[in-house]
């Protein structure tokens, strides 16, 4: 703790400034929600004193209930909240109200600028809700006491750069948040509007919130009430309030669990994606309760971190109250309710794909990446996830499921098709694709990064086997023939292509691993591919772009015989010397620099390319 008795002035961290601009240039026309998120901060601060009173009963300083005070002054024109929670240090304000200690806060702030009005969401989302108050006040003055310290302090801005922080006067712990309203903001001094923004926000908060005697909401834990008796707008300021979020909750799960261990829980899916759900950490944000006393938002072993797109509550009976956090980590309790919610989420969404498929795509837009990582990690119900993932393919505009796919093989086919890359717009345009949309066979469009791991850990569905469409020998000659499919294309392998092939391989040496006639190309004269056993070229990409591999494996380079520019490259290859045909030798480095760029690649002498291409142009005209 600070021990100086001086006034102490501070400059803003340059993000919270930029942030500040924003808020004071009016960004919101419901600026009544400031207090939602003051009142919301002070539930938490008297959360978190309940909490370490448990293993602390000296930090109680007095028999009072915890509770949340609300003061108007209209000659001051000043509102006050206060709470009797746990308060801050000097150090703790320095943090608290002077940085933003997140990860991307740059992007965050690009976004909030972006977002015009609908920004306020973003605030909320990224934890800085406190700011708001400066929509309202040109100056916020705020008082506090940390639990167990004597020292009380001050902290005073008007938003434009600069905080002062000097010792205070406060009797008990907690947070005293004394707004200085701006002029065309006096309707926060009436009574009545207060009360209307309470009841219309805060109604869940289950700290009485008071105004002089009276109090404004019920101030009873909502998990606890009956489902039927929650109405939509109550689950939407919880899921807020909870979350941190401005959006409607997509889905509402609301359970009482009795059995091995009782737990109730009260959980909602996004419909929009939260700010951190792709941040390295991979953090829960469902807050933990034991018999309604908050225990942590974090805690590890409650959910699993393919479904940390929830937001919510979990409240058990029993589990110890008298027990440190890191000690609840490992109780086996703990490990029964995330293994009975965990089924029940999966159960629910597999209901909420079959009944209401499009409203299920838009989740699965949202959250898909993040629940397929449930296929590397949980492999006890890798079967039930599977069933509820989606995909994109050739076939349809819309997303399949794996057992719609396979209801819609073709005869003689063996093998769920799929190919990986980072745009399902992109994939679905690949030469490796051309053989199969001609028989008229559907391939799966794989874009998630975390596509290629969790195929390592799934060998097949229902008996099919998951096989890439750019690697190994395309067995297209098993499957039916599409009614589509043109009739009287000489097989490749019947086309004499033997000398230019011979030629190719001379030529590129250890730039390719083999060259051979290829049966998927329909359209484009050549493509790569791994070889059976190798790694696929979408993973390799991957590995690279993470510094994890420096060098890939040699390709094979496929040749269609069925295309003009084969069928003259390999006449020209039958006649004379071959091997010192400088055209044929330049075709042969475009071939493969062309096979490269289909697959999104550059050519890996950009210089030789220009002036190769120029030099077979030359000899063309």
């Amino acid at each position: 703790m600070n021990d100086t008795n001086a006034k102490e002035t501070f400059s803003f961290q340059t993000e919270v400034g930029q942030l500040l601009d924003i808020v004071a240039g009016s960004l919101y026309s419901n600026r009544e929600i400031f207090l939602r998120e003051l009142v919301s901060n002070a539930s938490d601060a008297c959360d978190k004193l309940r909490y370490e009173t448990l293993t602390n009963p000296s930090l109680a300083e007095s028999s009072d209930e915890f509770s949340i005070s609300l003061n108007v002054e209209k000659k001051a024109k000043t509102l006050t909240v206060s709470d009797n929670g746990i308060g801050m240090s000097h150090d703790d304000l320095l943090e608290t109200l002077g940085t933003i200690a997140r990860s991307g806060t740059g992007a965050f702030l690009e976004a909030l600028k972006s977002n015009g009005k609908d920004g306020l969401g973003l605030i909320g989302k990224f934890g800085v809700g406190f700011y708001s108050a400066f929509m309202v006040a040109d100056r916020v003055d705020v008082l506090t006491r940390k639990a167990g310290e004597e020292k009380a302090w001050q902290w005073s801005s008007d938003g434009k750069g600069e905080f002062t922080i000097e010792p205070g006067e406060r009797d008990a712990s907690g947070t005293t948040v004394i707004l200085h309203l701006k002029k065309d903001a006096k309707e926060f001094l009436e009574e009545n509007r207060i009360r209307q923004i309470i009841n219309t926000y805060s109604e869940h908060i289950s700290f009485p919130v008071k105004l002089g005697d009276d109090t404004l909401n019920s101030a009873s834990a909502i998990w606890t009430r009956t489902p039927k008796d929650i109405t939509e707008e109550q689950h939407t300021e919880f899921y807020h309030h909870t979350s941190n979020a401005f959006d409607k909750p997509w889905h509402v799960m609301h359970n009482r669990v009795e059995g091995a261990v009782n737990h109730t829980s009260l959980l909602y899916i996004p419909s929009v994606a939260p700010f951190d759900l792709l941040d390295a950490d991979r953090k829960s944000h469902v807050k933990l309760y034991v018999n309604r006393v908050f225990i942590s938002d974090t805690t590890k072993d409650l959910i699993p971190t393919y479904l940390r797109f929830l937001r919510g509550i979990v409240d058990s009976q029993d589990l110890s109250l008298n027990v440190s956090r890191e000690m609840l980590q490992s109780d086996p309790k703990l490990a029964k309710i995330k293994t009975s919610i965990t089924k029940k989420v999966l159960g629910e969404l597999k209901k909420k794909a079959n009944k209401a498929p499009e409203e299920y795509a838009e989740f699965w837009t949202n959250f898909g990446a993040v629940l397929k990582e449930g296929l590397i990690e949980d492999p006890a119900l890798r079967d039930r996830i599977l069933e509820i993932c989606r995909f994109s393919s050739t076939q349809s505009s819309e997303l399949t499921s794996l057992a719609d796919y396979v209801g819609r093989c073709k005869d003689g086919q063996e093998a769920i098709y799929y190919m990986a890359g980072e745009d399902a717009s992109k994939i679905v345009q690949s030469p490796h694709l051309e053989g199969y949309k001609a028989k008229g066979i559907e391939v799966l469009l794989l874009s998630d990064p975390v596509d290629e791991f969790w195929l390592q850990h799934v060998a097949e569905f229902e008996g099919k086997p998951f096989k890439s469409v750019t690697r190994g020998a395309a067995d297209l000659d098993k499957i039916a023939k599409d009614e589509n499919e043109e009739d009287g294309k000489q097989d490749a392998e019947t086309r004499d292509i033997a000398e230019l092939i011979a030629c190719i391989k001379l030529e590129l040496g250890d730039a390719i691993k083999d060259v051979r006639p290829s049966k998927r190309l329909t359209d484009s004269p050549v493509c790569l591919i791994a070889d059976d056993g190798d790694m696929d070229v979408n993973l390799e990409r991957i590995l690279k772009r993470h510094g994890q591999l420096q060098q890939g494996m040699p390709r094979v380079l496929e040749l269609n015989p069925d295309h003009a520019i084969i069928m003259k490259l390999a006449e020209r290859a039958k006649g004379g010397d071959a091997a010192s045909d400088d055209l044929l030798k330049d075709a042969a480095h475009l071939l493969l620099d062309q096979a490269r760029i289909a697959d999104g690649e550059v050519p890996s002498d950009p210089a030789a390319f220009a002036r190769r291409l120029g030099s077979v142009m030359e000899n063309a005209l």
